[in-house]
């Protein structure tokens, strides 16, 4: 390690950290593909360091000094730009050699593949060691990448013995047939959105500076044989929409400036990102996407409500959409519905949507749709529920796996696999070592009733139990085998705040694979003292009116709720009343009376 700082330290001495010199681009004062020839005069011709100096450039250009800032080589294959790395290579210490998995080594990736100009003489030279396109990244991950095509993954395909989606997020298969990226079906590589536009000035660069000799490349997918646009139009929307989406980053303009002073030439799509459009989008978009429409509720929660609407169309591709609730931005999503999360149990609110393309014309905003959170905590509807696809790696090893889950509650787990299913995608923990694996919930509100959790163990093994802890203490056990079993806990009875924990408390047992997981809320419902003799409700099952007597006499309120916790009707009668179910749709609901302080409920069957 030590002589590893020092060479770095000798780098550093030898490499000056520039800037764009004076008078670098005066000669590049045309639009369209003249400004793009009047750059490639300007590149041309760099002082090509050779193949093997890029091992010892990239302890100067490609360290994490933004990220962790721990000085590991930045990996845009493996960066986890928000949280933990899953895992770090050291500059000069972890270079391939060989790799089996993910996480072994780094090596050099030519993000312009090497078959795409491996005809050219001279060993490939001056492209195959341009430091601009050719970066370190996990060995593993480069193989998986292989020479296919950048692009946006619709359906990831499976990959012998490699993570697909790799531990970062990036991952391999068909690309998406429609949007901004329709018109191609084969298999492309995903970088992760912090990195796109990276990925995107990069390859501006190369049709730049290599704009003589692409036009004998146009075996390769991405380029359409020209020397003037170069791209395929389906990679060209596809570059375009990340440039846009992803501008330029300091990393990007300290690598660029480290390159220049390492063989004397610049990425000018780094130090004027608004040469793309004059180059390659001379008439730039100004049609605005179509307004969204039909914007509805879909489900309303205690503290979340989703919604949905129609997509938006778009004379080139709608890329996003942004979410408002009273008025106010709350998200950006990519589809065509989202879930607002950390709302107040009964409480109304307010949302719009706005289209977006990637020129950032927005739509109008949408017509405005109400939605009304649900009582919080209301017994016997549905608090929680979660079904594991909002995990996006698909991990064959086990490892610490964080994500948010289907209501906006994150989860965490140790020592679990992601590449299983039993339902659909699974949670696979590794329950066979003295510390076994977990699954924590982070808390929340509405107390738990029941739990429900489908299990089944996976490959060999015996049967055994997985114990689950609700605020740290016991509350029951949950039996697997080799088949596929639900089990539901009763009588759990928390109040108020609640977090999960899912384990084994014995040692040696089993790789389980867990699925379906829910819990019903839980609040105090007395019945002491609460005459419901006094109280008259009939018919039930009930067509199109209940009808409701109090002998009693006392103010009551009526409520009714969907088996997912949606309040259907508020009502306060106090004597006989005929209530409408009119609007009711066929199913079973939660009747709840209350009078005073105290409540009870009865379940009602809508015809």
């Amino acid at each position: 390690m030590k002589q590893i700082y020092i060479a770095l330290a000798l780098l550093i001495s030898v490499y000056s950290f520039g800037q764009i010199p004076a008078g670098y681009y005066n000669t590049a004062t045309g639009t369209g593909y003249t400004l793009k020839t009047q750059l490639y005069n300007i590149i041309n011709d760099h002082n090509d360091q050779g193949y093997n100096a890029l091992d010892n450039f990239y302890g100067i250009s490609d360290l994490d000094t933004y990220y962790e800032s721990d000085n590991t080589i930045l990996d845009m294959y493996s960066e986890n730009p928000t949280g933990t790395d899953p895992y770090n290579f050291t500059w000069g210490a972890d270079e391939c050699g060989n790799y089996n998995s993910e996480g072994d080594c780094y090596n050099k990736e030519h993000v312009i593949p090497q078959s795409v100009f491996n005809e050219d003489f001279n060993e490939n030279l001056p492209m195959k060691s341009d430091a601009h396109h050719v970066i370190p990244t996990d060995g593993r991950v480069n193989g998986l990448r292989s020479n296919h095509p950048i692009g946006v993954v619709g359906t990831v395909v499976s990959q012998s013995g490699i993570s697909n989606p790799t531990l970062n997020g990036s991952k391999m298969g068909n690309n998406l047939n429609s949007g901004y990226s329709a018109g191609y079906t084969g298999l492309v590589f995903e970088p992760i959105d912090e990195f796109k536009g990276d990925i995107a000035r990069i390859y501006f660069y190369f049709a730049t500076r290599y704009e003589n000799l692409v036009p004998n490349w146009s075996a390769y997918d991405m380029f359409d044989g020209s020397d003037d646009q170069v791209f395929d139009d389906t990679f060209l929307s596809i570059l375009l929409t990340w440039h846009e989406n992803d501008p330029v980053s300091q990393k990007e303009i300290d690598r660029n400036n480290d390159i220049y002073d390492f063989q004397n030439n610049r990425n000018p799509f780094v130090d004027h990102p608004e040469w793309v459009a004059l180059i390659w989008n001379p008439t730039p978009d100004t049609e605005a996407p179509s307004t969204p429409i039909n914007l509805v509720v879909t489900n309303e929660g205690s503290t979340s409500i989703s919604i949905a609407w129609t997509a938006s169309t778009d004379n080139v591709a709608v890329t996003s959409y942004d979410v408002y609730v009273d008025g106010v931005f709350e998200m950006n999503v990519t589809t065509n519905s989202a879930t607002v999360t950390n709302l107040t149990p009964e409480t109304t609110y307010s949302f719009t949507v706005i289209a977006k393309d990637a020129a950032t014309n927005e739509s109008d905003e949408s017509d405005a749709v109400e939605g009304t959170t649900t009582e919080a905590g209301q017994s016997g509807a549905e608090c929680e529920s979660e079904t594991f696809t909002g995990i996006t790696t698909s991990s064959t090893t086990y490892t610490n796996v964080n994500w948010t889950g289907d209501n906006g509650l994150n989860w965490s787990a140790t020592s679990s696999r992601t590449d299983q299913t039993i339902t659909g995608k699974a949670l696979t923990m590794d329950m066979r070592n003295a510390t076994n694996a977990t699954l924590t919930s982070t808390a929340i509100g509405g107390g738990m009733g029941s739990f429900t959790l489908t299990t089944q163990r996976k490959f060999a093994g015996a049967t055994g139990n997985l114990s689950l802890y609700v605020n740290g203490d016991l509350k029951g056990t949950i039996p697997y085998d080799d088949t596929v079993q639900t089990t539901t806990i009763n009588n759990i009875n928390v109040e108020g705040t609640v977090t999960v924990v899912i384990t084994e408390d014995t040692s040696g047992g089993d790789r389980v694979a867990i699925d379906d997981l829910s819990w019903t809320c839980y609040t105090v419902l007395s019945s002491d003292e609460f005459d419901i003799s006094s109280i008259k409700l009939y018919p039930n099952p009930v067509k199109n009116q209940l009808y409701i007597n109090i002998e009693n006499a006392i103010e009551t309120t009526v409520e009714i709720y969907s088996i997912l916790g949606r309040k259907m009707l508020h009502q306060t009668i106090q004597n006989s009343e005929v209530l409408s179910t009119e609007n009711l749709s066929s199913g079973v609901y939660v009747l709840k009376l209350t009078q005073g302080n105290q409540s009870i409920t009865k379940k009602l069957i809508k015809e």
